[in-house]
């Protein structure tokens, strides 16, 4: 399910990681942040 929120709405997908995947701190959640916006990054080049 997550793999396919990713492709279709990453915020969505963020929101939903947030929960089910409940995160210990901001962190954590940072740095799930930084690798969506690094894996769209990579499929603009």
């Amino acid at each position: 399910i997550m793999d396919r929120l990713k492709e279709m709405d990453q915020v969505a997908y963020v929101r939903f990681a947030s929960v089910y995947r409940r995160f210990g701190d901001i962190s954590e959640f940072i740095e799930e942040v930084k690798k969506l916006a690094s894996k769209e990054k990579k499929g603009e080049e």
